[in-house]
């Protein structure tokens, strides 16, 4: 996800996170090539810009939060009686105070009963029996209760209106901290190498530290929480109290891993106890978490990462739970699906191409409604030493190695070139995928196709450690961002939207063969449902249109013409190399297509497409989906031409059916940075953003989830960012929005101009521009840090965000981050990547 190529240590780095082009065809970037006038844009659709409304209270039912302050409270409706809240926010029944102004209200002897309305819930469990959330509601809507109180019995209305944000933007910052705003609190709940198994010392961060098997990994990803019963330790989808927390982790910031760095041998060899730490450190972490306000410190609890200090945490992970958790590139795996057998996937450790070991570069994720995690294999491709022999190779071969980026000549980090003497020589031997002979038979003699069991959706089993992760290859090959599933509706099949994370690739759906069963969501045996849903079907890749439809393309043998210089042998040849068989079809490319978020209520899917480059999309392959040209210099670079800051782009199936092959789609929003002057001719800041709302790179993607008010009836999207772009002015930040409908702007004609003065005229469809009722900046995180992953507990009352390589461009001497101990003040230390926990001081559900 990180949007850059860095030398880590001399021969062995390299690592790139997707900023790359290895799409090499002459596809057009739309389904048919149109005519581009060369012109100044049309048109630009405005909008009205919205306010915040006032939030009233009483002395008996105080509606908490405020635009302007956490705590923004007025007088009653005098005309009505009527106490108006919005929804999401805590709303609190009591007796008026017989103490001195500015004192609690007594709850002693309070009695409360709901007259009128849909039932809500009172918190009388967290010792509030006057207080509730306020639900979502689509039109001011009341509700009536009996208040009780010394004997006396009076009636109070509520009237609730629809959702808004309510904070105060969060103002653009170069701070090493995580800042949110007033009215919310933030906390550090894991990081880097806080110790999750048993018996596993606590962490040094001095760079002496091992066993990384049994930490928390680096560069954590998307995460997501999985309930667990308070009582029972079981799955329990509701439970906002105790769940497991789960964890991608993409990749290293190797300088701080080491006690001085890494280090490579004069032979060009790499240590082995240094690279066993660097591939452990990989992976997924599972671990339970739990709000010990409420609940208390289970045995072996642990405030994560520089936690306690001076911030309070009322969430510490477990150390020793049961279901805790390390999955990482050592980790036995099992191949399903078509693939399942291939000579494709042959090798050494597996002869009948049945299974694997281990997932590596996880960025990011999905979750099935069978309650299993969706993990996403990334820039794999890096990790393999593999060239010089291409003597040994067919031509069909080196066609699609090249076509993959599997072309390395060390690999990232060298692992292949340990000598190994603690751990089996086969764990580092598998990273280098020569073939040593030109006979096709030998595959299983060495690792010549160790890179084909990389590159897929992962799906794993949060709550059994025991069943091995299985590999999902009906789902396609390819740099997997992420996999999240579209609106599951009875009799109708399951999709998964995928994006593939490099500059000109594409956007893909697989489609179950199987209806969807409501019975198959609380079955015992996750991955037994997965294996019904996600091994048949059908793979797709998109084709947009300049008139706003698209068609899904159907990636299946005998339906797909052999691309220049390969032949497709069967459908798994087709899974395997799914960028060839796009190629071939005439799929769109994009501009780097990252995350996809299904809105639960809509069902409409989202894609965040990050940036793109000159070099990889010169002007004149400008198109619909992917309209602008324009430079926008960044503090590294006078000429960043192309689309340095990104956009986001958004479908609606024909007909909400989730196995369409049509579609419509519109930009949802463009990134921009509102302080960049305006340049004739060059349409830029066409969202219309503002100094509340401007971003660029837009990364991470996630909407609300659907048991509270933050994702009903209007569900809140929230945007992260992994920026290059912007960042002289604010580090990577996180937005949260309410994004409307598909078709709700216009069309409009975008201008662009390259270095050489070369002017683009291009059509496109974009959605209603953004103003600060419908799109706030809420959070701001550390230097050099790239936010990513998010979730909350089901309630939504509290939200969790990764930090991802914070000083990532720092070394062991010089940090350029000492967070996460400078979030409490602690200006030393080396920086991880870690996870936040961020709770509304009011007690309301977070963003509203």
């Amino acid at each position: 996800m990180t949007d850059l190529v860095r030398d880590e240590f001399a021969n062995h780095s390299m690592y790139s996170d997707g900023d790359i082009d290895s799409n090499q065809t002459d596809n057009p970037a739309l389904g048919a090539l149109v005519d581009r006038r060369l012109s100044r844009r049309a048109t630009i659709l405005g909008g009205a810009r919205a306010t915040g409304a006032a939030v009233f209270g009483s002395t008996l039912l105080t509606a908490c939060g405020g635009e302007d302050s956490p705590f923004s409270l007025t007088s009653n409706d005098s005309a009505t009686g009527t106490i108006v809240a919005t929804a999401g926010s805590m709303v609190d029944i009591s007796a008026p105070s017989s103490g001195t102004a500015g004192s609690g209200p007594s709850t002693s002897g309070l009695t409360i009963s709901q007259i009128d309305g849909s039932p809500v819930t009172l918190l009388s469990d967290e010792g509030l029996p006057g207080s509730f959330i306020a639900p979502a509601v689509s039109r001011p809507t009341e509700f009536s209760f009996s208040v009780m109180k010394d004997g006396r019995r009076v009636e109070r209305k509520v009237k609730v209106e629809p959702a808004k944000l309510k904070f105060k933007a969060v103002d653009k910052n170069i701070t090493d901290e995580v800042t949110v705003p007033k009215g919310y609190s933030v906390a550090i709940l894991t990081a880097l190498g806080d110790p999750i198994l048993a018996g596993v010392p606590a962490f040094q961060n001095d760079g002496t530290d091992a066993n990384y098997a049994g930490r928390i990994g680096d560069h954590g990803d998307a995460l997501y929480y999985f309930g667990l019963g308070v009582k029972t330790g079981r799955r329990d989808d509701n439970s906002s109290l105790r769940g497991i927390l789960a964890q991608n982790h993409e990749n290293l910031n190797i300088q701080y891993l080491h006690p001085n760095g890494p280090t490579t041998s004069a032979s060009g060899t790499r240590p082995e106890e240094e690279a066993m730490k660097e591939i452990e450190a990989h992976g997924v972490s599972f671990v339970e978490i739990r709000d010990t306000a409420k609940l208390g410190s289970g045995e072996g609890s642990r405030k994560g990462g520089d936690g306690g200090k001076k911030i309070p945490s009322t969430w510490e992970f477990v150390q020793g739970g049961p279901l805790n958790r390390r999955v990482t590139p050592n980790t036995p795996t099992e191949i399903y699906g078509p693939v399942r057998g291939s000579d494709l996937l042959k090798t050494k450790f597996s002869p009948a191409g049945t299974a694997g070991r281990g997932t590596i570069n996880n960025c990011a994720n999905g979750v099935t409604l069978w309650a299993s995690l969706l993990t996403c294999e990334e820039n794999w491709a890096f990790y393999f030493l593999r060239s010089g022999d291409d003597a040994q190779r067919s031509p069909e071969e080196l066609v699609a190695l090249r076509r993959y980026g599997v072309t390395s000549s060390t690999g990232n980090y060298g692992w292949a070139s340990v000598s190994a003497s603690a751990w089996p020589q086969d764990v580092f031997d598998k990273w280098d995928a020569r073939a040593k002979t030109d006979d096709p038979a030998d595959a299983v003699t060495d690792y010549r196709n160790e890179p084909n069991q990389y590159g897929w959706v992962v799906e794993i089993d949060p709550y059994n450690p025991n069943a091995a992760p299985r590999k999902r290859t009906a789902l396609g090959r390819f740099a997997h961002e992420g996999a999240w599933l579209g609106k599951i509706t009875r009799g109708r099949p399951v999709s998964v939207y995928m994006g593939d994370d490099s500059r000109n690739e594409y956007f893909y759906k697989f489609v179950s063969a199987a209806k969807w069963d409501p019975q198959d969501a609380l079955a015992e045996d996750r991955l037994a449902v997965g294996d019904k849903y996600l091994d048949n079907g059908t793979l797709y890749v998109a084709r947009f249109n300049e008139d706003g439809t698209g068609t899904w393309l159907p990636l299946v043998f005998g339906q797909v013409p052999n691309p220049a210089g390969y032949e497709f042998a069967d459908q798994a040849d087709i899974l395997v190399h799914a960028r060839l068989a796009a190629d071939a079809v005439g799929a769109t490319t994009m501009d780097r297509p990252e995350w996809t978020a299904t809105n639960p209520v809509t069902g409409e899917v989202y894609l965040t497409l990050t940036n793109n480059r000159a070099s990889s999309r010169p002007i004149t392959a400008v198109n619909a989906p992917n309209p602008r040209f324009y430079n926008d210099p960044s503090p590294a670079s006078a000429n960043n031409y192309g689309n340095p800051n990104g956009h986001i782009v958004r479908i609606r199936e024909r007909e909400s059916n989730p196995g369409a092959t049509r579609f419509t789609w519109d930009v949802y929003l463009f990134g921009a940075d509102s302080q960049d002057p305006d340049q004739p001719g060059v349409d830029r800041n066409i969202s219309e953003l503002g100094n509340a709302n401007d971003f660029s790179s837009p990364d991470g993607l996630w909407f609300s989830r659907p048991q509270n008010a933050g994702g009903q009836v209007a569900p809140l999207a929230w945007i992260q960012t992994d920026d290059g772009s912007m960042d002289d002015r604010t580090n990577d930040q996180m937005l949260v929005a309410f994004p409307g409908k598909v078709g709700d702007g216009d069309r409009i004609t975008v201008g662009g101009m390259d270095a050489a003065g070369m002017a683009s005229s291009q059509q496109t469809v974009m959605g209603t521009a953004a103003t600060s009722a419908n799109l706030r900046r809420f959070l701001v995180g550390p230097n050099e840090c790239e936010i990513t992953g998010v979730d909350s507990t089901p309630d939504g009352r509290t939200l969790f965000v990764g930090i991802q390589h914070p000083g990532e461009d720092g070394t062991p001497d010089a940090p350029s981050s000492n967070w996460p101990q400078s979030q409490s003040g602690n200006q030393s230390g080396r920086p991880r990547s870690g996870v936040v926990a961020i709770t509304k001081d009011d007690g309301g559900v977070v963003g509203l």
